[in-house]
């Protein structure tokens, strides 16, 4: 196994470095220092073949800007917050509506914009690269100063594991997530509309004509959101659906049951992946809007041709309902843990 990395690219006079994690069974990941960027995951599928399963640009610049937020960490908080109003410890801030009318994705400059500190651990069984930055008080409007750290543990076995903790000085709001698209087809050869998804949820939250969660919530069972057995994602992503039309497909925060599972795969390839997580819940989004950029394998992006979990506590909605799920206060520590685990059915 080896780690090498190489400049690839500046911002605001800063290297912009690629980490590449290679093993002897050829599975390979490259994460940038910018916003801990997951531009590569290379598995094999069923004749062996090794292919690219997450979404990626084909030039560095589109990182920089990157609209769609591919493979980067999300914070301070994921998803929207409705309105970019909340109330902490009895004061109100006002965070940026740039995902009007709502705050999202952490504000205009959220931790994917950041170039983030990096040291690489190399154990027996795993490659870690330790990322690490400070959010300032005030940044987006968020208070406290936030320590945080991301860990990618990276095994031969196929497996990443990443792990979230966080510190701060005054009582604020982490809601931290990865925002990966797969596609388990290799390079994005088909949609994945194509593709198979269970996930272990009885219930969505609501969305109302915005995109704000409502506080409501909604069971899945005998609806579009019903996962809980394995279904083509194609099979319902259009479909007349109230919920659907808002979301102009999946955007919806799936609750997870207690060790809630999700499971993707392709049956083309035999690709599997298989996530579980700490968190309450994953906001599942089918790649509704995409961007203008090329993508790594010269095609400019089309609608579904990536899908991401999201895998975070619950949004912030109306009226701040579930804001108490992202409070951290003075002095607690925030962690959280989601891991990946590929295979060949």
């Amino acid at each position: 196994m080896k780690c090498t990395k190489s400049i690839v690219g500046k911002i605001n006079d800063k290297n912009i470095v690629a980490y590449n994690i290679k093993y002897d069974n050829k599975f390979e990941v490259e994460i940038l220092n910018l916003g801990g960027i997951i531009t590569k995951i290379i598995t094999p599928d069923k004749y062996n073949n090794f292919e690219n399963v997450v979404v990626g640009y084909k030039e560095i610049e589109s990182y920089i800007e990157n609209p769609s937020y591919l493979g980067a960490i999300i914070g301070r908080t994921s998803g929207r917050i409705c309105e970019g109003n909340v109330t902490i410890d009895d004061r109100q801030y006002s965070l940026s509506k740039n995902y009007n009318p709502h705050h999202g994705h952490g504000g205009n400059v959220g931790f994917n914009k950041k170039i983030w500190e990096v040291n690489v651990i190399e154990d027996k069984d795993n490659i870690t690269l330790r990322l690490s930055t400070i959010s300032k008080d005030k940044e987006e409007n968020y208070p406290g100063n936030l320590d945080i750290t991301l860990i990618f543990k990276i095994y031969e076995d196929f497996t990443i594991e990443q792990i979230y903790e966080c510190k701060c000085d005054k009582t604020t709001l982490v809601n931290l997530t990865n925002h990966s698209y797969f596609n388990l087809s290799g390079n994005i050869k088909a949609p994945i509309t194509t593709q198979y998804l269970k996930i272990d949820s009885d219930y969505i939250l609501e969305l109302d004509e915005t995109c704000a969660v409502t506080g409501k919530s909604i069971n899945v069972k005998d609806t579009a959101f019903d996962f809980n057995n394995m279904k083509c994602i194609g099979e319902d992503i259009d479909c007349n659906n109230d919920q659907i039309k808002i979301g102009s497909g999946y955007d919806h925060t799936f609750l997870l049951n207690k060790n809630g599972k999700i499971h993707l795969e392709d049956r083309a390839s035999k690709r599997v992946l298989d996530i579980s997580t700490d968190q309450k819940s994953v906001v599942v989004y089918s790649m509704n809007f995409p961007d203008e950029f090329k993508l790594y394998n010269g095609k400019k992006a089309q609608r579904r041709f990536g899908i991401c979990f999201e895998t975070q506590a619950p949004p912030i909605g109306r009226n701040m309902c579930f804001i108490k799920d992202s409070i951290l206060n003075k002095g607690e520590v925030y962690k959280q843990k989601t891991v990946y685990k590929f295979s060949i059915k």
